[in-house]
Formats: C-alpha cells, sequence, structure tokens
C-alpha cells in the first residue's frame, strides 16, 4: 500500500521544499514509484525538477479547480501526472495559477478534501506520494494535511524553530478532528543545522526536548551544493550524490524508510 506523507510547515525557508524534493529522488533511486504533487505558488519542486511552468498547460490548480475531474477523478486524475528526469519519479506540477486558489474555492463543496478525492484513484500506482505544501496554513496546506497519512515537519536549526509550530500541530489535530482521523506526525526533520554554530545545537535541545522520539536523528547541514542543484533542474542528490548535503538525505531517508 502506498504511504502519502506532506511535508509541512507554514514558516518560508525552512528547507521544506529541498527536502521534499531530495527524499523523493532517494526514494525513485532505490527504486520506488514515487509522486511528488507540489501544492506550492512559487512551483519550486516543479522547476527543481526541471519543469519549465510557462510550457504546461495544465497543473494542479486545475485538478483541485475543475468540477469535471473532481467529479471523476478515476478518469482524470493521470492526466496531471508527468515524467521528471529522475527514474521512477512523477510529478503533479504547480503554477502562479495557484497563488488565487483560495478566493476560486471559497465556496466550493468540500473544497478541503479535493485533493484527497483526486489522488486516491492513483495511490495504488505508486509506493510513495509526497506533497510539497504552501508556507502557510490556508486550503492548500489544508487539502495536503487531509490527503496524507502522515506529516513530515522541517525545522529549520535557527532562533524562532519553535516559532509557529504550536500552531502548525493544532491545526493537524484539527484536521485530524474534522477531515483525516488517522493522520499522524510522521517525523520532525532539523534542517540549516551548522555544527560550528552553538546555536544549531542549541535549537536542536530545545526541538527534541518538545518533540521527543519525534526528531530524526540525522539532521541537514547548510551546504552550498544542495542549494545550487535547483537551478540546474535536478534533485541535490542527483547533481551532486557525494556533497555532505546529499550524503545527509541518503542517512535521513533510509531513517524515515528504514524497510526501503
Amino acid at each position: 500500500m502506498s504511504e502519502c506523507l506532506a511535508v509541512v510547515n507554514q514558516k518560508g525557508g525552512v528547507g521544506k521544499t529541498t527536502t521534499t524534493v531530495n527524499l523523493a529522488a532517494c526514494a525513485a533511486l532505490e527504486g520506488m514509484r514515487v509522486l511528488l504533487v507540489d501544492t506550492d505558488a512559487q512551483g519550486n519542486a516543479t522547476s527543481g525538477l526541471g519543469i519549465d511552468r510557462s510550457q504546461l498547460d495544465r497543473c494542479v490548480y486545475d485538478l483541485l479547480t475543475d468540477d469535471a475531474v473532481q467529479a471523476d477523478p478515476h478518469a482524470r486524475t493521470s492526466d496531471f501526472i508527468i515524467p521528471t528526469s529522475v527514474d521512477n519519479l512523477h510529478l503533479i506540477p504547480a503554477t502562479i495559477n495557484l497563488a488565487g486558489i483560495d478566493l476560486t474555492l471559497a465556496n466550493a463543496i468540500a473544497r478541503d478534501t479535493r485533493l484527497k478525492r483526486a489522488l486516491e484513484p492513483v495511490l495504488d500506482d505508486f509506493d510513495l506520494v509526497l506533497i510539497d505544501t504552501a508556507p502557510s496554513l490556508g486550503v492548500l496546506t489544508i487539502n495536503g494535511l487531509a490527503a496524507a497519512h502522515g506529516v513530515l515537519i522541517p525545522i529549520q536549526c535557527e532562533y524562532y524553530a519553535l516559532e509557529g509550530l504550536s500552531q502548525l500541530l493544532k491545526v493537524v489535530q484539527l484536521v485530524q478532528s474534522q477531515l483525516n482521523p488517522a493522520l499522524y506526525i510522521r517525523g520532525v526533520i532539523l534542517t540549516m543545522y551548522d555544527g560550528r554554530a552553538n546555536l544549531s545545537a542549541e535549537v536542536a535541545d530545545e526541538v527534541r526536548a518538545h518533540l521527543a522520539s519525534k526528531v530524526y536523528h540525522r539532521s541537514i547541514p547548510r551546504n552550498i551544493r544542495l542549494a545550487e542543484a535547483p537551478s540546474h533542474g535536478l534533485p541535490g542528490v542527483v547533481y551532486d550524490p557525494y556533497c555532505r548535503g546529499s550524503k545527509a538525505y541518503w542517512d535521513l531517508f533510509r531513517e524515515v524508510f528504514p524497510r526501503a
């Protein structure tokens, strides 16, 4: 059975998309059938996988707003899935059209479960589905949480790391109670860790004190090669498999998915 995970943090710049893309690529390189769903209007996961957003004639916006698709997702959802340059890794892309989706879906029926409905027919075609969410707690993030089995939370190892985390956990609890009772916290990922800075160690200790066993042992360091990779349309683990960042993501992948 496929596992569907939403990668969520309403704060921007915490390495959410980098984490989603690289975990997806690791899984695909290990032979898993992977679907990445980009629900961020910035479309960084889409461009980071080498897809030219300006050339797309449909994206996740159409998947969520087209009533014909919602009426018959079994026949239509697969039309939105495109291949990437990484074998076994497929994508439902995002474009800037997503920026106005909160208004578009304001009065839509079952607006918070549209992504869940659209993905259900294709889940069995993949071993892993990863949803890259927007840096907000709007309708797109709620859709991601409603569709997912579990939540991965990247947290930046900087001063305000825990700011907003309590709000995010309350939103997860709200989705559990009203939309998705089976949703659970899969784990917390420490990102942008700088071993030379006392602050990173202090923040890591503080996060572990608050969330205990939910925090993965492997943190992700700041790494210039990971930052360069999206400009080449490649995941970091493909662009430079031997850099510190890529090695960290491989370690994290094996920790998150030990059976893989």
